[in-house]
């Protein structure tokens, strides 16, 4: 019953978005700094009085002393579908090592990302932020092969498990597969399309907004439900499963274009973080089956999932 209970959980419907994302850049010349960032005009909803709560959530330091905000300004870019924030700051000394606390999680949903490019004096750097890494130094040099290869794919595997919805479909793709077999094959046919996505998006002219993709993403869920309660000896489901794995790669399309990041390294990480999330729901809904099969607990998740699904998808269009 408690695994029942976490699949229930799974299912209700999650405030957190499937993605959510910010990026900024960070000009420094001598002491002083100028910074741009642009959020999700969206998320707005979630934040308390932005203009001042947005910059409470990220600091700047060197020499173990805070730079110090010495104006801001945030406007809204509905043309472009952006919250854009400004602000000048001043350091103490000439900025050597960078330090970086940013907490944006906690003014707009827990899964929220933000890039961080900063440029001093010619030489770059940039540093990603979620709930699991606040805080980040940047030393203005290139990094090693071994750094960026375990920061890329260490972003690819966050993200694909950074929101409720991927989690989610994981999910439904065990309680789809009918045997260990049919797992593993819809589990690559699931990775294929969203590799395929992925890399092919990006090279067309297509750009889809983040509210499609988030939409489109909890509408997989549903409709791989759909097919578990009505048609519940169908063949080819590989096939489906396929197509709706492109959906989830439009998010990882968006994700390399927002922050420049290898696709190798960042499909790796992720395929990587989903091949071992499928591996333990899978273990989970095994005990479920076998101490709980008159409780016909693949029709009650499939219920779930459906409904949950299709809250997620209209909500994301409402919104």
């Amino acid at each position: 019953m408690r695994v029942l209970a976490g699949f229930a959980l799974l299912a209700c419907p999650a405030f957190a978005h499937v993605m959510s994302m910010s990026s900024g850049d960070l000009s420094i010349r001598g002491t002083l700094a100028h910074y741009e960032f642009r959020l999700p005009l969206y998320e707005m909803p979630h934040v308390a009085d932005p203009a001042h709560s947005l910059f409470a959530h990220i600091v700047f330091s060197s020499g173990g002393r805070p730079a110090q905000l010495l104006n801001s300004a945030c406007r809204a870019d509905a043309a472009h579908g952006a919250y854009v924030c400004t602000a000048d700051y001043e350091f103490a000394a000439p900025v050597d090592t960078l330090d970086v606390e940013c907490t944006f999680h906690a003014v707009t949903v827990p899964n929220h990302v933000h890039l961080l490019r900063v440029e001093n004096g010619g030489k770059r750097d940039q540093a990603l932020f979620d709930i699991s890494f606040p805080r980040a130094t940047l030393r203005f040099r290139p990094p090693t092969a071994l750094e960026t290869a375990i920061t890329q794919s260490g972003g690819g595997a966050l993200r694909s498990l950074g929101g409720a919805a991927q989690i989610l479909f994981l999910a439904s793709l065990v309680v789809a597969a009918r045997s260990r077999r049919e797992l593993i094959l819809l589990t690559v046919m699931f990775l294929a399309g969203q590799i395929a996505a992925a890399l092919v998006v990006p090279r067309t002219a297509w750009q889809p907004p983040a509210r499609f993709v988030e939409a489109a993403a909890g509408l997989t869920v549903a409709y791989l439900a759909v097919e578990i309660l009505a048609l519940p000896k169908a063949g080819m489901r590989w096939l489906i499963v396929a197509v709706l794995g492109a959906f989830h790669g439009l998010y990882f399309a968006l994700f390399l274009r927002t922050t420049g990041y290898s696709a190798t390294y960042v499909l790796t990480g992720a395929a990587v973080a989903e091949i071992a999330l499928i591996a333990v729901l899978a273990l989970l809904f095994s005990r479920l089956n076998r101490h709980m099969a008159a409780l016909k607990p693949v029709p009650v998740c499939a219920a779930l999932l459906l409904v949950t699904g299709m809250a997620w998808f209209f909500l994301r269009l409402r919104n």
